[in-house]
């Protein structure tokens, strides 16, 4: 089947028909499901025409969220971008990383571009001022793309880094404080109050944008629509692009009824930013309006006709309805709640009006208004076809909108035509401390600082020694069970650049003792660590479960200092742990939740142990390597792999008699048994049969050790043998 577009060509696919319910009958299908499915893929391949008549049918089986016209969006914002790309790379973008430098950068968020205040720490290890985080203004973090963490909960600002920023700009800081109190002050509508803080703020400072946004959000709380287009106006007449900017002229246009403008400069937002969240969230729930089917109630009120069918009338209307409602706010004609009914009456006259060439379209929009409660679907999905394809607007729409209120903001908006440029910061070099910047748990200079969730930060190092104890915070005691799950101990960006830029000669100390001491951990002969637990031998596994902190901290040593490697001994009453052992390499390890991990080993070399020790809590020795003593004399050789063959051949004949129970769980523990190898001496620590046999015999541990100490093949194989014969005198079944 086929369907017809608004141009009358047919085109095949999946089919759209008005009598869909009774062709496909009464079977048990999501039809609802099938249709949002076809939509997605057509909107994927850039068909916006065909996307938008299949969405608007799926939504008449049922209301569906708007976040699932996420693809359509897309679709959308892709052909907004290719009509409007050439002016957005000829209009730089403001961003924290291109504003006036680095040392600026440094206490920019990446955010808004703006001052760092207070500044809290995401996931990714990037902080962002509090205020773009409480209101979502962006899903991905603006320097490294991840998804930000932490944003539903409490906000906690990050300790040291706000006390630095207090120390160092106090001004900056006291008008950040004064913006948080005017969105405050707006979110409670007190709007009055709100303007009159504002008011000061920018009057001391002309400049300042986010004081202008925050006045202008109050100003359209108070209806006064036109002051506040002027407050926003310095963002057009600056050579920057602000995606938020554009977000608050969206919607004020909105409130003022302009809804074809606003939806422009809401594609505008996000074609500047596609991650700014309350921009697309607000386009989404704008799609889902114009695609919804129309209600049955014939006594809709014409206000609610006008917003449900509002792009189709705006575009008769927009260009005079804006001079009516400056015109009467000058007059002093009713208030916020009047003028907004007055301008849905005011566009029903304003078609009537402007007959002529058009005269028949202005007609036919009037009836449209005084006669139909609203937009039939296959109106409203036209509609939507000709005002977001890019086939039929074009960018000179962009344009007119930063002409169109260039006269609404007097002197005012002409003095604060570069409020976009970014204040140069300079640190006062006499408030520079070392101190500011140090652990509390090392109690030295930060080396690799990351922040928790509640606020702290502290070193890498040290916070994980903590939470090897205790998943809590190691100051405010906050449950941490959550971060230590996630194990993103991710550096704090912003404090270590800090550190880099102005506190170098202590970085470099710092660095240097570092490295001095994870050289020390590297030296796989003298203080290697030691883990006390049970037999190892070499090319054997060794999957172990750690879960005491000591170990944890020195797994984590071993692959930090990049040796992967630690010895294992058994326990020795006397004196710790044995005089011999075998070096285990660490092939993977996983973490739980808890901070646990399991640690898949395979050993390595064998030991003899020169000299011991304690290092944090776990055992350390110095090491000799041990080797089997080479036989270069033919005979004896011959005669060795003579035994060797013998013992190989005792071992399979043992291991196939085991029950199968038995054989089952040596296999899944140790692995299969090697197999034979041709030249017996081809490694120093011997045929890796006989380690694999020594593993799974019923052996005591201490016979064990002294077999694995042994270095002399010969001596090694005679025991082995010798076991072998013990076990297959006891009775065992198959």
């Amino acid at each position: 089947m086929s369907i017809q577009n608004s141009d009358g060509e047919e085109k095949a696919g999946f089919f759209i028909a008005s009598n869909i319910e009774s062709e496909w009958g009464e079977d048990n299908v999501d039809h609802q499901s099938l249709l949002l499915q076809r939509a997605d893929a057509l909107a994927s391949e850039n068909r916006l025409k065909e996307a938008i008549d299949v969405f608007s049918m799926a939504l008449r089986y049922g209301s569906v969220r708007p976040e699932k016209l996420s693809t359509l969006l897309d679709c959308v914002l892709r052909n907004f971008k290719k009509n409007v790309g050439g002016e957005l790379a000829a209009q730089p973008i403001v961003t924290a990383r291109n504003s006036v430098g680095n040392t600026a950068d440094v206490f920019s968020c990446p955010g808004c571009a703006w001052f760092l205040g207070e500044p809290v720490t995401v996931g990714c290890g990037h902080s962002c001022c509090k205020r773009c985080l409480q209101r979502h203004m962006f899903s991905k973090c603006k320097l490294c793309g991840e998804d930000v963490m932490n944003v539903s909960g409490a906000l906690r600002p990050n300790v040291v880094l706000c006390s630095i920023l207090e120390k160092w700009f106090p001004n900056e800081i006291k008008r950040c404080k004064e913006i948080a109190e005017i969105e405050d002050l707006s979110r409670r509508k007190q709007f009055e109050e709100a303007v009159s803080l504002a008011n000061n703020v920018v009057k001391s400072d002309p400049g300042d944008v986010l004081a202008r946004i925050c006045r202008a959000e109050a100003l359209a709380g108070l209806g006064q629509y036109k002051r506040a287009l002027g407050d926003l106006e310095p963002l057009w007449l600056s050579s920057a692009k602000w995606a938020e900017g554009y977000f608050r002229k969206a919607m004020i246009l909105q409130e003022m009824g302009q809804v074809e403008e606003s939806l422009n400069m809401l594609l505008h937002c996000l074609a500047l930013d596609q991650h700014f969240t309350l921009a697309k969230k607000e386009l989404e729930k704008r799609l889902h309006q114009l695609l919804s089917p129309g209600l049955e109630n014939v006594k809709v009120g014409l206000r609610e006709t006008v917003q449900s069918s509002s792009a189709h009338l705006w575009s008769k209307t927009v260009a005079g309805e804006e001079q009516e409602d400056v015109q009467a706010e000058e007059n002093g004609e009713g208030g916020p709640s009047e003028s907004v009914g007055r301008r849905s009456l005011s566009r029903a006259h304003s078609l009537r009006a402007r007959r002529g060439p058009t005269g028949a379209a202005g007609e036919e929009g009037l009836k449209r208004v005084s006669s139909a409660p609203q937009l039939g679907d296959q109106e409203k999905s036209a509609l939507l076809k000709r005002k977001l394809s890019v086939c039929e607007a074009g960018p000179s729409f962009i344009h007119s909108l930063g002409n169109k209120h260039k006269k609404q903001g007097g002197t005012e908006t002409a003095g604060a035509a570069s409020c976009t440029s970014m204040p140069c910061r300079t640190v006062p070099l006499e408030l520079l401390q070392a101190s500011d910047c140090e652990c509390s748990l090392c109690m030295r200079l930060f080396y690799e600082p990351v922040t928790t969730p509640c606020g702290h930060t502290f070193c890498k190092s040290c916070l994980e020694r903590c939470l090897d104890h205790a998943p809590q915070c190691p100051l405010c005691k906050e449950n941490l069970k959550t971060y230590l799950a996630s194990r993103k101990y991710n550096i704090t960006a912003a404090l270590e650049e800090v550190i880099k830029q102005y506190l170098c000669k202590e970085h470099m100390e710092r660095k240097r003792s570092q490295t001095e001491e994870t050289k020390e951990l590297s030296d796989l002969m003298k203080n290697v660590p030691i883990f006390v637990c049970t037999m190892a031998y070499p090319t054997v596994p060794c999957p172990l479960h750690v879960f005491e902190p000591r170990y944890r901290l020195m797994i984590r040593r071993c692959m930090e200092t990049g040796t992967r490697q630690f010895g294992m001994c058994i326990h020795d009453p006397r004196k710790g742990f044995a005089d011999y052992g075998c070096m285990l390499l660490i092939r993977s390890v996983h973490f739980l939740p808890d901070g646990r991990s399991v640690v898949d080993t395979v050993g390595g070399k064998r030991f003899c142990v020169l000299e011991r020790g304690m290092k944090d809590g776990y055992c350390i020795a110095n090491l000799q390597h041990l080797e089997d003593v080479r036989v270069s004399d033919g005979e004896e050789l011959s005669k060795l792999q003579e035994l060797h063959d013998q013992v190989y051949g005792q071992a399979r004949a043992w291991f196939h008699n085991l029950k199968n129970r038995f054989r089952g769980q040596i296999l899944q523990h140790f692995g299969p048994m090697p197999e034979k190898e041709a030249d017996i001496q081809a490694t120093p620590d011997g045929p890796a049969c006989c380690w694999w046999l020594l593993a799974v015999l019923p052996v005591d541990p201490r016979y064990q050790l002294y077999v694995l100490s042994s270095t002399s093949l010969r001596e090694r194989l005679l025991k082995i043998q010798h076991i072998l014969t013990i076990c297959r005198a006891s009775p065992t079944d198959s």
